[in-house]
């Protein structure tokens, strides 16, 4: 690292740069200092920042010695360094506290006579960057100071206009000022955000030829303004160097200059400063070691692509035709990686984005959300010919959980004998698998239509971000691509009519979900949604049905507990799906035992108390960030939010630190607001609930920090607690409430074991650097999704199926290739004869524990589409134990014979056993049944009796997620600072092309 530093790094401090700096400005060289380090997260952070940056300008101004600010050296400074939300979001707190900062910084400069320049960042701050420049740049103070300096990057789309912009608002003004000109910096990054936001186009150009044209051509605007810009031309190319030479010939030779990286493009510059004579200067990076992976990464990353200019010049075997090859002559290849739109192609089309930094876009959608803002939707029962003699007399009010002097609608909510007759009156959708898959996909085209009205109802009826508006709308959209074009590839049979019980956390998206999954199997649906948010859910339900989806096959129940004990009582119901607590699982799983067909499938996706283990390797300000939305966002209301954060020892007091001064960022209000970070729980009681949890931990003195909420509204401040460990959480705190543990080095396994015992498995989260360790712990963690070196939140539709293990859910994977298949009429087994012995308990109990220490010969795992920088992977490992009880030898053999087939472990008994056995015996992973329905009765009562897991019984033949468990594990593969495959595969491409 000591090493690496030195090639590319000046020095540890502004002293001992400045000291090294020495011998080359000897030589002529001047220099422009940048202080490494990463975005403050945090005010104290960005205060910290600003008074390095003050001290750094200070020590800087001892060697302006020269009348001239070309001639002295510089300084550089990161916007995102100096305010702890450098985002478009918070535009309002950016101009209140950054422009000062910033503005403090170019008088003292200005004051030295030196030069300051602002580096570029991503390009969805570049609006938000020009209007910081031109509020300091239009500063009357700083009028006669040539310093002013801004970086532009020719790799983004952006760049002339920017320029023109600059030239435009120094003529304004009366100033003249430096751009620095730079191929880009974050291209990786910016590919990646546009794919994952589902955008049309990319921001920057994808092929490397085309912004090295984009440089020379901006290059010669440049120097066609030199009346109001010093050009400041960062290149380690030759050719590019000798069109600017050739383009700039008759200016002065001060008129504009050259720069480099310190330790890249030492021979070019000096050939080019003996032989040219025209000023070069240097950027030079400053900073600890701690500070420099990833500038070391982006280094080793830009030095080491083939298409590098730097790299191709010390390859011998490249010939000289190649390394100055003209960019205009180059023929361009596609695209490296797919925009946004067909991420999935051909599989599927991606949902819509809309790009929440963008202003035209958010113009425009508060134009279109601005009629919902005060708009009262009603809702009730559908279809609506059959619910009206059975009514409920008074309709339910619906108010904003943030402001409950708003009222969003009233919801007519259906009686028992509604939800009876709906159940009664929906049958099977009856088209084939083309038809029902067009009729999805139009819903989808509806849904995006309706995307204003949409956002506008989750925003007042569910209390969602405009974040989480515009992620639920997509994520709802991309179950019905996703789950139409299922249907098409498996063309499955219909079990009959569906229960769809959905949250009111994700109620528009899971809703559709499940609705949409059943729907693509040919089945009909009675869905309830929860009582908090039946208005989205009923707008979801006629967008479906003028999509094509028959009245006949998709009913609608609103209502709250008792509406949803008369559903899933119904003995015709061939399954039910649902989305809720683990307690509410196990009532209607001890309802369906009494009441349906023996086997009649149950998929739940439970609860979960979701961990995150955070070592002493990694990067803090990224473990922060990623903390901040897996804890925060969405008010804490995510069955993946994170509930308890492990933290080594050795980081305990910095990182904390840091996630203290964070949170004190965030911002709690009204969530139709864009700058809102955190709206409000759903309701009183959920407030109550876990206020009342906050207190207990208070009156023990365990509150580590807290926010301050809006008085009115169902808010819940975000708060942090410690605890000795995961064990000491009773139950899952639905809110935004962090509980923090500390654990040594060498306790990392009994941090583990801790958390898989308490018997939940949904997801968790691991920040490290280090190999083998998250190898080492993804094996070993027991839950369904996994993500390492990113949040815990937002799982993507065929990408990173969705869905826990143990208590937190009986599987399939929503989203996942096995889902669908579970809503299908399944193969059905040889019934065979009766038992004509009975089985001891004991002995069955003794073979499934020692069959519990097999692997089973799950498939091998599988990698799944995604955008780049991300690598997903769905693995499958063997569920506990398959009981086979036959009924008959023959038949249990079979069983066995089905199971193992699947890769599964299985145990076959060798005659009838007791019904009460199965309340206790174990490990169990479940039952299979192909007898008489009165016998599968009574094992149906004595698996709904276990504490524990649900496990099911299966009456036919098993599918592949009976008998496994699927884990999917997301890894950001660009977390040490750049995206190493994407730019291997770019210059594969190039070569190719060429």
């Amino acid at each position: 690292m000591k090493e690496m530093g030195r090639q590319f790094v000046l020095g540890e401090d502004i002293k001992a740069a400045m000291k090294r700096a020495k011998g080359m400005e000897k030589k002529g060289y001047t220099y422009s200092y940048d202080m490494l380090g990463e975005a403050a997260r945090t005010d104290a952070q960005a205060r910290a920042f600003h008074l390095s940056y003050s001290r750094a300008i200070g020590a800087i101004s001892e060697a302006a010695s020269h009348g001239t600010v070309a001639k002295n050296p510089g300084i550089s400074v990161k916007l995102s360094a100096l305010h702890p939300r450098y985002e478009v979001a918070q535009t309002d707190r950016v101009m209140e506290s950054l422009v000062p900062r910033l503005r403090s910084l170019a008088h003292l400069a200005a004051s030295a006579g030196i030069g300051l320049n602002i580096d570029a960042e991503e390009a969805d701050r570049l609006q938000l960057s020009l209007d910081v420049i031109e509020a300091v740049l239009s500063d009357p103070a700083l009028k006669g100071w040539d310093g002013f300096g801004v970086v532009v990057q020719a790799y983004g789309q952006r760049c002339g206009p920017v320029i023109d912009w600059l030239h435009a608002m120094a003529d304004k003004h009366d100033r003249r000022i430096m751009v620095r000109l730079v191929k880009g910096a974050y291209w990786d990054t910016e590919i990646k955000r546009a794919q994952m936001l589902g955008l049309p186009g990319f921001p920057v150009f994808t092929a490397k030829a085309a912004t090295d044209v984009s440089y020379i051509a901006n290059a010669r605007k440049l120097l066609s303004m030199t009346d109001r810009i010093y050009p400041q031309f960062a290149t380690h190319n030759a050719h590019t160097v000798a069109a600017i030479l050739h383009m700039g010939g008759d200016l002065p030779h001060e008129a504009f200059e050259f720069q480099r990286l310190h330790g890249m493009g030492e021979s070019l510059h000096e050939i080019m400063r003996k032989d040219d004579g025209r000023p070069c200067r240097i950027y030079a990076p400053v900073g600890a070691h701690e500070d420099l992976l990833a500038y070391l990464v982006r280094r080793l990353l830009e030095n080491g692509a083939n298409s590098s200019f730097v790299n191709q010049i010390v390859d011998e075997e490249v010939p000289p035709e190649t390394v100055a090859a003209d960019p205009f002559d180059a023929a361009l290849p596609p695209p490296p990686v797919p925009a946004g739109p067909a991420l999935f192609e051909p599989t599927r089309a991606n949902a819509r984005g809309w790009d929440l930094t963008d202003r035209p876009t958010l113009a425009a959608l508060d134009e279109a959300r601005e009629p919902f803002r005060t708009t009262r939707w009603t809702a009730h029962p559908l279809p609506s010919s059959f619910w009206q003699e059975n009514a409920n007399p008074t309709p339910a009010k619906v108010t904003n959980p943030a402001n409950p002097g708003d009222t969003v609608g009233e919801v007519t909510e259906a009686t028992a004998e509604i939800v009876a007759a709906a159940v009664a009156r929906t049958g099977p959708w009856t088209a084939d698998a083309r038809t029902r898959a067009a009729a999805l996909r139009r819903a989808a085209e509806g849904y995006e239509a309706a995307a204003p009205e949409l956002f506008a109802i989750l925003a007042r009826e569910a209390g969602k971000s405009m974040l989480d508006c515009v992620g639920e709308v997509r994520e709802a959209v991309d179950f019905l691509h996703y789950y139409a074009a299922e249907a098409e590839a498996q063309d499955p049979a219909p079990r009959g009519t569906w229960a769809a019980i959905s949250p009111w956390n994700f109620p528009l998206a899971i809703f559709t979900g499940q609705i949409a999954a059943a729907l693509a199997a040919g089945n009909g649906v009675v869905a309830k949604p929860a009582p908090q948010t039946a208005l989205v859910a009923y707008r979801a339900v006629q967008i479906l049905h003028e999509a094509g989806v028959p009245e006949s096959a998709l009913s609608f129940v609103p209502g709250g507990a008792e509406a949803g004990a008369a559903l899933t009582s119904q003995a015709d119901l061939a399954g039910v799906v649902f989305t809720g607590s683990t307690g509410t699982a196990r009532k209607i799983r001890e309802s369906l035992a009494e009441t349906a067909t023996p086997g009649t499938p149950l998929i739940a996706e439970t609860g979960g108390l979701n961990a995150m283990i955070v070592d002493s390797t990694a990067l803090p300000e990224h473990a922060v960030r990623d903390i901040l939305a897996s804890a925060f966002q969405s008010a804490g209301q995510r069955c993946s939010a994170l509930r308890c954060l492990y933290v080594q020892e050795d980081i305990a007091d910095r990182l904390t630190g840091m996630l203290k001064g964070a949170m004190d960022t965030l911002r709690m209000g009204d969530p139709w607001d864009l700058s809102t970070d955190v709206g409000p729980v759903i309701d009183v009681a959920a407030r109550d609930s876990i206020l009342e949890h906050i207190e207990q931990a208070r009156a023990e003195g365990r509150i580590l920090h807290q926010l301050k909420a809006p008085e009115s509204g169902t808010f819940v401040p975000p708060t942090l607690i410690k605890v000795e460990g995961i064990e000491a959480l009773e139950r899952e705190v639905f809110g935004p409430v962090l509980h923090v543990a500390t654990f040594e080095a060498d306790e990392i396994d009994q941090v583990i074991d801790r958390i898989n015992a308490t018997g939940y498995g949904l997801t968790f989260g691991l920040h490290t650097r280090i190999d083998d360790r998250v190898q080492h712990i993804v094996d070993r963690v027991a839950a369904g999704n996994l993500y390492v070196n990113r949040n815990q939140i937002g799982a993507i539709v065929g990408s990173q199926p969705f869905g826990g293990e143990g208590l937190s859910g009986t599987g399939p994977k929503a989203g996942g290739p096995h889902y669908v298949q579970r809503f299908a009429a399944p193969e059905r087994g040889d019934l065979g004869t009766a038992w004509d012995r009975d089985v001891d308990a004991n002995a069955v109990e003794t073979a499934l524990r020692g069959a519990a220490d097999q692997k089973g010969q799950p498939p091998g795992p599988e990698d799944l589409p995604g955008p780049t920088g991300e690598a997903n992977t769905l693995s499958h490992h063997a569920r506990p134990p398959i009981l086979c009880l036959g009924p008959s030898a023959a038949v249990a053999e079979a069983q066995r014979q089905a199971v193992t087939d699947l890769g599964g472990i299985a145990v076959a008994v060798d005659g009838r056993l007791d019904p009460g056995a199965l309340e206790t015996l174990g490990p169990l992973g479940g039952v299979l049944w192909w007898g008489d329905a009165a016998t599968g009765r009574s094992y149906e009562q004595a698996l709904a009796r276990r504490r524990g897991p649900i496990i099911p019984l299966i009456a036919a033949r098993p599918d592949a997620a009976h008998v496994l468990l699927e884990r999917h594990l997301c890894v950001d593969t660009t977390a040490a600072g750049g995206n190493a495959t994407l730019l291997a595969a770019v210059s594969a491409d190039e070569e190719a092309a060429a």
